[in-house]
């Protein structure tokens, strides 16, 4: 049976907002985030769902529980979801990043295949783990047709590029996603899967959107100067 994944990133939390590395940190939600969550509701209120599975952080769950809203639907926490582990980079600036490693923070933005976190993982690592959960829900859902999963940005970043056809050494031909960002993934009987459309935003007015106010996004110069 074909099926149908809805990967969506959560709702800005206080690590966006404020520019601080909040990888596995359990960063809470900010108010501009309830209203993307309310936007989100609304996107998929007429959508159905079999099935809704989150990464354990409350900002992912919260997301979830919009999504989930008047659906009747229990939550799923799946670990694998989680994003990835900026070991000792996490709840710090990321001004800071160039500071603990000028290699990794270089790789960060130009060579993101070969990071290796601070402690944490390597972007090899995550690329793996976030495909094989996904595919695991995916499998273990033998009478869902259609899923919803909440990830985050970097996580979905890498999960996309698998799903695209693309090595990890292309993981920079793979853009950002805003917080609530939708992506639909088709996968077949035989396991193949097709991206319908990745990274849509089109929920959010541009004064709910939060990358398109910060100036890491719009030049990568400037990733570690906010």
């Amino acid at each position: 049976m074909e099926k149908i994944l809805y990967l969506i990133r959560h709702c800005e939390a206080d690590g966006n907002l404020n520019r601080i590395f909040h990888g596995n940190y359990d960063s809470d939600i900010t108010e501009n985030g309830k209203h993307q969550l309310e936007r989100l509701r609304r996107r998929f209120a007429d959508i159905h769902l079999d099935a809704l599975y989150s990464s354990p952080l409350r900002r992912a769950v919260k997301t979830a529980e919009a999504v989930g809203r008047d659906k009747n639907l229990e939550i799923n926490i799946c670990p694998g979801l989680i994003e990835i582990n900026g070991g000792s980079l996490e709840n710090r600036p990321w001004k800071d990043f160039p500071l603990l490693s000028e290699n990794e923070a270089y790789n960060w933005v130009h060579l993101p295949a070969k990071v290796k976190m601070p402690g944490g993982e390597t972007m090899q690592e995550l690329y793996d783990r976030i495909w094989y959960a996904v595919l695991s829900i995916v499998n273990s859902e033998a009478g869902a047709k259609t899923i919803a999963a909440v990830s985050h940005g970097c996580a979905i970043r890498a999960f996309l590029c698998r799903a695209l056809g693309y090595g990890i050494d292309r993981l920079n031909d793979v853009g950002w996603c805003d917080n609530t960002a939708v992506s639909k993934i088709v996968f077949a009987d035989d396991g193949k899967c097709d991206v319908v459309y990745f990274n849509d935003a089109s929920h959010l007015d541009s004064d709910l959107s939060t990358i398109e106010k910060q100036n890491w996004f719009k030049n990568s110069e400037n990733y570690f100067n906010e």
